[in-house]
């Protein structure tokens, strides 16, 4: 398999962070907060009854000291206030729940646009991003996303009325203080403006940060055995410590500028509070005013500046929001396979049995001169200037239905890179690729690949069960059928160790099970789907002798009446064949059979006697 391809690019050496996003809008932000309107609205209903039982407090307890001055009784006046707070403290616990259950709900909504987003974006995606950094776009920015509702926003809706309600009730009482509270409040409302910018900008860096610790630290977990091995564990610790100390600071950062913005409210009510009370005692002295008139104007100025806090608060977290918002938009706005295949082709032909634009005569797979360069790389050509490096440069050949094709060739010449294309992983730059005589580029993936069983290099096994793993691909297959293939590619006693059986867990990549084991598990899972083509890339390489023979006796009876191309360093793989593709540097040097090729490709024989390809050479 080529070095530039992108299994090889996922090495132990860092990549660098995909690039930011752009920065969401508040707009972007409405469809989340939209999805729950009708508890949005029955919230926004108890925020305006709390906000108008709010209001009616400081009437009454002008009402109260009036009262009291004339020495009449209170009577139902006390109740009736008492009556206001009880309600008010009901609506706003229950107001409480319906927020932070709406909050959860936004989270989870986004969290499941954007995983059902990432598992379709095309593969070239994964191979310049960060699993880490993708992680903690699903786990920590889809969180910030809560605050917008459980820190203000919607709570405004009700702030609005109880500030308005105070400012009229002002303006009738005093419009000489009112003028003044107005002046100190339009100041504290200027500072909040210039600041909230800033918050975003830095809460959009510092989410990006957290993003970066959560790649560093998957990174080192996935790798964990070949960093101890090393002796690099401290290197990786230290590496780990200053992306953490990279996100404490944008951390900070984000908390220096809230910090200049959440005090302002309070700033704004004691700044208020002292100048009204001031003028307001020279006002109540000189007779303008009365004492009772004063105490609610004060009354009404706290009710005032309490939503003004909200509206601070919602202003921050919303801009927090929309910082994390905008990673998370990076990625919704990426296109996915589907996408791609739509303008390659917007009505595509889907690939059946019976479906009449198969051509059964036609070899079940043709490459026509296909060029394709991994994205990155570069090689400079003739004339000096940088190239990207052609993974394969004008690659043609057939393969028969019912045959058995192997490629063979040194590491990088592209053997890999072919199996990706059939599967659609990647597209060629140009030539044609066709699957039964259409172009697969007018197939649908998922018709495509339900054709095809595909056997990676390294046979990734997911965590969970062994008959997980093989349900993978066949959702419907019966323990019995899960067994069968187990047992054809001599994994029975695998099952038999453990009682779960085929329930057994597989521990995280497979770790509980050795190398061979894990790829007889992989090709087990193709067996088990029984598709028309198998590609198999490298499928025995860690297999002994004894099973790699168990192996391929399992594939041969499996073999009849399928297509198969497999990749093989063996001669005990490759001898069997009906036809052998040489590969060298991206190109085909040489086809035909093990005994044809010994005599007409120089550089099949070479492999065959110092390369893995094990066995008498003719």
């Amino acid at each position: 398999m080529s070095t530039a391809e992108p299994t090889r690019r996922r090495g132990f050496g860092r990549r660098g962070a995909a690039p930011d996003g752009p920065r969401a809008t508040f707009r972007q932000l409405l469809p989340f907060i939209l999805e729950h309107r009708p508890v949005l609205v029955w919230v926004a209903v108890l925020s305006i009854l709390g906000a108008l039982a709010g209001l009616a407090q400081p009437l009454l307890v002008g009402r109260v000291i009036t009262v009291v001055e004339a020495g009449e009784t209170l009577g139902w006046i006390v109740w009736a206030l008492v009556a206001l707070v009880v309600v008010n403290g009901i609506i706003t616990g229950y107001q409480h729940y319906l927020l932070q259950r709406t909050g959860e709900g936004i989270v989870l909504s986004s969290r499941k646009r954007l995983v059902a987003r990432i598992l379709n974006l095309p593969i070239v995606e994964f191979d310049t991003r960060r699993t880490g950094d993708l992680v903690s776009r699903v786990g920590s920015d889809t969180t910030m996303l809560r605050a917008v509702l459980t820190q203000g926003l919607v709570e405004a809706v009700g702030g609005t009325v109880t500030f308005v309600g105070a400012l009229i009730a002002m303006l009738i009482i005093d419009p000489v203080l009112l003028g003044l509270t107005v002046l100190v409040i339009a100041v504290a409302i200027t500072v909040v403006t210039v600041l909230s910018g800033r918050v975003r900008e830095a809460s959009h860096a510092a989410q990006t940060k957290v993003g970066d610790v959560a790649a560093a630290v998957e990174r080192g977990i996935g790798a964990v055995r070949t960093i101890r091995a090393a002796g690099a564990t401290e290197r990786e610790i230290a590496a780990i410590d200053e992306e953490s100390t990279g996100a404490w600071r944008m951390g900070v950062q984000v908390a220096r500028i809230s910090a200049l913005i959440v005090p302002v409210a309070g700033i704004a009510l004691q700044v208020s509070f002292l100048v009204v009370l001031g003028v307001g005692g020279y006002r109540v002295a000189s007779g303008a005013i009365e004492v009772a008139d004063l105490v609610t104007f004060i009354l009404f100025l706290f009710m005032m500046v309490m939503p003004l806090g909200l509206f601070f608060g919602a202003i921050t977290s919303v801009n927090q929001a929309l910082g994390a918002l905008g990673r998370i938009q990076e990625i919704l706005e990426l296109p996915n396979e589907s996408d791609a295949d739509r303008e390659i082709a917007p009505e595509a032909v889907l690939v059946g049995p019976a479906n009449a634009g198969v051509q059964p005569e036609a070899p079940a797979l043709v490459f026509d001169d296909v060029r394709f360069a991994y994205r990155g790389g570069d090689d400079a050509g003739d004339d000096g200037a940088e190239r990207p490096a052609g993974v394969l440069r004008g690659v043609s050949f057939e393969v028969p239905r019912g045959k058995r094709v192997a490629l063979v060739g040194p590491s990088g010449a592209g053997k890999s890179t072919i199996l990706q294309l059939v599967e659609r992983f990647y597209d060629p730059e140009s030539g044609q690729i066709r699957l039964g005589g259409l172009d697969i580029k007018r197939l649908d993936r998922g018709e495509l690949r339900a054709q095809i069983g595909y056997v990676e290099q390294d046979a990734p096994v997911l965590a969970g069960t062994i008959a997980e793993n093989l349900r993978l691909a066949s959702p419907d297959a019966t323990d019995e059928e899960c067994r069968a293939v187990l047992g054809a590619v001599n994994l029975g006693a695998v099952v038999d160790r453990d009682p779960a059986g085929i329930d057994a867990q597989v521990g995280e990549d497979g770790i509980m099970l050795s190398g061979g084991e894990r790829q007889r598990l992989a090709i087990a899972r193709a067996l088990l789907a029984a598709p028309p083509i198998l590609l198999l890339d490298e499928s025995t390489s860690s297999l002994d002798g004894v099973n790699e023979r168990l192996m391929r006796e399992a594939i041969d009876a499996v073999a009849e009446d399928r297509t198969l191309l497999v990749i093989a360093h063996r001669l005990s793989t490759v001898v069997d064949s009906d036809a052998i593709i040489v590969l060298e540097n991206g190109a085909v040097a040489g086809v035909g059979t093990h005994a044809e090729l010994l005599g007409t490709t120089p550089l099949y024989r070479e492999l065959a006697e110092h390369q893995l390809l094990a066995g008498p050479v003719a």
